[in-house]
């Protein structure tokens, strides 16, 4: 039985620069192969059963040898299985992917290669820099910066490199000096423009800017070091008025994103786009209840309640999945209403063809209770209340106090992630602000480090929280919240942190 091998260019860093085809590969791959320069988050296109190794290298850590990928890529194929080779830029440009796609093809495996985008052009492209532009540069070189270019046999002809109009340099920012040496020596004018871009594509994307002259201390006094590009030529004068990728307001914050695994990406995009880096550590991994027969149960008499009250999107995920389950489908709401808190739960019925017949104008259980008062004789009703194991009690108990009877019943609840300590102190060491997008987020971040650690944490780096409750939780382990979103949304949560930025800035 032989499976495959799917070499797949991963970009540059910016997860929303995979190709269509790529994704595609990811999701139905068994078993993923990547590297430290592909992000994190694509590993979240394969299935949660996929099994993921680590074979990436940096300067001096090696996690396997070249020789062992190929063995591995072969050994695994071998077994029947899809294997995805997911490797930063492109596979074939400097990435040894040739050599891996060699070993393959020699063993009889087949192979698919799905190009990807490079850092070589899209590091340029982010810091506004285009590679050729007409009436100022139509040749472009791209060269390995390894090789140094003093040495006596080099494999690059510099004197040939040194009259391209534009040179972009990978892997080079050791040998930058020797470099700008080099050109200057085979005639290359010292007030050449020159640009050196840092971690390109990513939110902490930086650019150092000279000449040939002076670009090496320029890059020195900016602290820049790799992974970076190197560009030189006249189009580098271009990015003054293309540098659109570096201006937003959130550029530069790395922010830790602590919703669960399959929420995490609203919030990852949301800040994305304003110029902030996520860094995805789930606080919360969302499971079934502990019994599903008396969520079950009540779906088979639904025509016995007026209202179904949904707080969270997870809570309409695991009623409707319960009612397919049941054989049932939509059509068997015709005689409930749906209450929904928030206009994402609210979203998660229209995604389903239904609408919220009462959204609160405040996303709060308090808010609800008010809303249903005020439109109907609550005393009269019977409800159906699915929510988490762990849920605030407010809710049920506002609405029993108003005479309603009430069905609480645990849809799911939510739990720590595996060893959440370990890779909540690593994810803490890369991020400037942490985001509580509920309270059950707080209590998991202070539980696995301990009050004092998570005190001490917050203390070190600004905190920003979803909403009230949320604070008011942050607040009962002692520690004051930076940022509380007026409104209790992802929305309402960025609009916080961008109010917060530009009050901030300069500071």
């Amino acid at each position: 039985m032989t499976g495959q091998v799917i070499l797949v260019g991963a970009g540059p860093g910016d997860p929303g620069l995979i190709t269509v085809r790529g994704v595609e590969a990811l999701s139905q791959a068994d078993v993923v192969l990547y590297d430290f320069l592909a992000s994190s988050e694509l590993l979240r296109h394969a299935s949660a059963h996929v099994e993921r190794i680590y074979v990436g290298k940096r300067a001096g850590a090696h996690a396997m040898t070249q020789q062992e990928i190929n063995q591995l890529l072969v050994d695994l194929a071998r077994q029947g299985k899809c294997v995805v080779r997911l490797k930063g830029g492109d596979p074939f440009l400097f990435g040894r992917g040739g050599e891996e796609g060699q070993a393959v093809a020699k063993a009889g495996i087949p192979l698919e290669i799905v190009p990807g985008v490079s850092s070589a052009i899209a590091a340029p492209a982010y810091a506004g820099i285009p590679v050729t532009h007409r009436g100022v540069a139509s040749s472009l070189a791209i060269v390995t910066g390894h090789e140094d270019p003093a040495k006596a046999e080099s494999s690059l002809d510099w004197d040939a490199l040194s009259r391209m109009e534009t040179l972009v340099v990978l892997m080079g920012v050791g040998n930058l000096p020797r470099i700008i040496e080099r050109l200057l020596a085979l005639g290359r004018e010292a007030t050449t423009p020159a640009a050196l871009i840092e971690w390109g594509t990513l939110g902490r994307q930086r650019t150092a800017v000279g000449t040939l002259a002076d670009i090496v201390e320029r890059v020195e006094e900016a602290g820049l070091g790799p992974p970076a590009i190197i560009v030189v030529g006249d189009v580098v004068g271009l990015r003054e008025g293309l540098n659109w990728f570096e201006t937003r307001p959130l550029q530069g914050l790395r922010v830790l994103v602590t919703r669960t695994q399959q929420q995490a990406s609203k919030l990852s995009r949301a800040l994305r786009a304003q110029g902030a880096e996520p860094v995805e550590c789930p606080l919360i991994e969302i499971v079934p209840p502990d019994d599903w027969g008396p969520l079950d149960a009540a779906i088979r008499r639904l025509d016995r309640y007026d209202w179904i009250i949904l707080t969270s999107t997870n809570a309409v995920g695991a009623f409707f999945g319960r009612l397919w389950a049941a054989g049932l489908d939509v059509r068997a709401l015709a005689s409930c209403r749906l209450a929904a808190i928030g206009s994402a739960t609210a979203g998660a019925l229209s995604d389903r063809g239904l609408r919220a017949d009462l959204l609160p104008d405040d996303y709060k259980a308090e808010a609800l209770v008010e809303a249903l008062t005020e439109r109907t004789d609550v005393a009269r009703l019977t409800m159906l209340l699915p929510h988490s194991a762990i849920a605030r009690p407010t809710l049920a108990e506002q609405l029993r106090e108003r005479g309603a009877r009430i069905d609480e019943i645990a849809a799911y609840t939510n739990r720590q992630p595996e060893d959440l300590a370990l890779s909540l102190r690593a994810a803490l060491h890369e991020v400037d602000l942490v985001t509580f997008t509920s309270s059950s987020t707080v209590r998991h971040f202070a539980e696995a480090l301990g009050a004092k650690e998570a005190a001490n944490a917050l203390k070190e780096r600004p905190s920003a929280c979803i909403g009230p409750i949320t604070a008011e939780t942050m607040r009962g382990f002692g520690i004051a919240p930076t940022i509380v979103a007026e409104e209790s949304t992802i929305e309402g949560l960025v609009d916080a942190l961008l109010a917060w930025r530009a009050q901030h800035k300069g500071r």
